[in-house]
C-alpha cells in the first residue's frame, strides 16, 4: 500500500508541475506584462513588484522564480484586490465553496444512486421512462440555464406564498441549498446513468441468481450483493466530481453571487490577475490530484478482490 501511494504521490506531483508549467507559459504568452494594464499603481509598487516576480528578467529567470514561491506555497499578493494575499483569497474562497460542494456532492450522489436504482429496479417501465428523460435533460441542459430558472421559482414563490426565501447566496445555509441542488444536477443525472447500467449487469450475474436460489429476501440481496458491486464505478468518478463541483462551480457561484473560489478565478480572468489567476489554478490541480488518489484508495476498501498496490 504504501509503495502505491508513494507512486501516486509522485506521478500527482508531476502532475500539478505540468498543470503550473503550462499556466504561467500560457499566461505569459498573453501579450503585454501583467502590470501593463490601467490599473492604478506607483513606481514603487512596480520596481516591488518586479523585484518579487522578475518581471524585468527574462522569462526562464521567472519561470524558476514562480517555482520556488509555488513550492513555499506563495502565490503572492492579488495585483486587483488591493491589500489582499492570494492564499488568503483560497482559502476564504475554498470554505465557500467547500461549503457549497459539499451540498451538490450529497444531491447528487444519493440522487443518482437513489434515481439508478429505481431505473434498473423498473427497467423499461414507466418509471424507469420519467426518470431517464430528467437525466438526459439534466445532462443536456447547461447549469446556468437550471440556475436562471431556478431563481424566477424562487423569485415567483416568494411573491405568491409570501416567503422569503433567498435567492442569492448571503451567507446562511438555507441560500446554499437551491445553488447546490442546480450544482449538483449534471453529476447526479451522469450518476443516474451510470448507476442505472452497473446496477442492471449486476442484476443479472451468476452470485445474484445463487443468492435468490439460496432464499434470500430482495432487501438483504438488494444491500449486500447488487448495491455494493454496481456502486462501485460510481466511487470511482466522485474524486474528479468532488474536485470539479467543490472547486469549479464558476458560473453558479457568479449567477448566485456567492464569494466561493469560482467567483474569485472569473474575476480573475477578467481583470487579468496574473497571481490570483495561477494561484488558484495550481490550487484547483493540486486538490483534484488529492481526491483522485484518495478515491483510488478507498475503491480497495469497498471491494476487497481489489489489493491496491499489489500486481502479478
Amino acid at each position: 500500500m504504501s509503495k502505491y501511494v508513494f507512486k501516486r504521490l509522485l506521478s500527482g506531483f508531476f502532475t500539478v508541475f505540468f498543470i503550473a508549467t503550462v499556466t504561467f507559459f500560457g499566461m505569459h504568452a498573453i501579450p503585454g506584462d501583467p502590470l501593463s494594464s490601467d490599473k492604478v499603481m506607483s513606481e514603487a509598487s512596480k520596481e516591488a513588484l518586479n523585484k518579487k516576480y522578475g518581471f524585468d528578467k527574462p522569462l526562464y529567470e521567472q519561470y524558476f522564480i514562480f517555482l520556488k514561491n509555488t513550492a513555499q506555497g506563495d502565490f503572492g499578493m492579488s495585483f486587483t484586490k488591493k491589500g489582499q494575499d492570494v492564499n488568503d483569497i483560497i482559502k476564504q474562497g475554498f470554505s465557500e465553496s467547500a461549503k457549497l460542494g459539499v451540498l451538490a456532492i450529497l444531491f447528487a450522489a444519493f440522487g443518482g444512486i437513489l434515481w439508478g436504482a429505481l431505473t434498473a429496479k423498473y427497467r423499461n417501465k414507466w418509471p424507469d421512462y420519467l426518470i431517464m428523460i430528467f437525466v438526459i435533460l439534466g445532462i443536456s441542459v447547461p447549469s446556468f440555464v437550471f440556475a436562471s430558472f431556478a431563481q424566477l421559482f424562487i423569485v415567483f414563490l416568494n411573491q405568491e406564498l409570501n416567503l422569503v426565501f433567498p435567492y442569492r447566496g448571503d451567507g446562511s445555509f438555507v441560500s446554499l441549498l437551491v445553488p447546490a441542488l442546480v450544482l449538483g444536477l449534471g453529476t447526479m443525472a451522469f450518476l443516474t446513468r451510470l448507476m442505472r447500467s452497473s446496477l442492471l449487469e449486476v442484476i443479472n450475474s451468476d452470485f445474484v441468481r445463487t443468492a435468490k436460489a439460496k432464499g434470500l429476501n430482495s432487501w438483504q440481496i438488494f444491500k449486500s450483493h447488487e448495491l455494493r458491486n454496481s456502486i462501485l464505478p460510481v466511487i470511482t468518478i466522485l474524486g474528479p466530481a468532488i474536485a470539479s463541483i467543490t472547486t469549479g462551480s464558476f458560473v453558479i457561484e457568479t449567477i448566485f453571487t456567492i464569494p466561493g473560489l469560482g467567483k474569485q478565478f472569473v474575476e480573475g480572468v477578467q481583470q487579468n490577475d496574473y497571481t490570483l489567476i495561477m494561484g488558484t489554478t495550481v490550487f484547483y490541480g493540486s486538490f483534484l490530484v488529492l481526491m483522485v488518489l484518495v478515491v483510488d484508495i478507498v475503491y480497495g476498501f469497498v471491494d476487497p478482490r481489489i489489493k491496491v498496490g499489489e500486481s502479478k
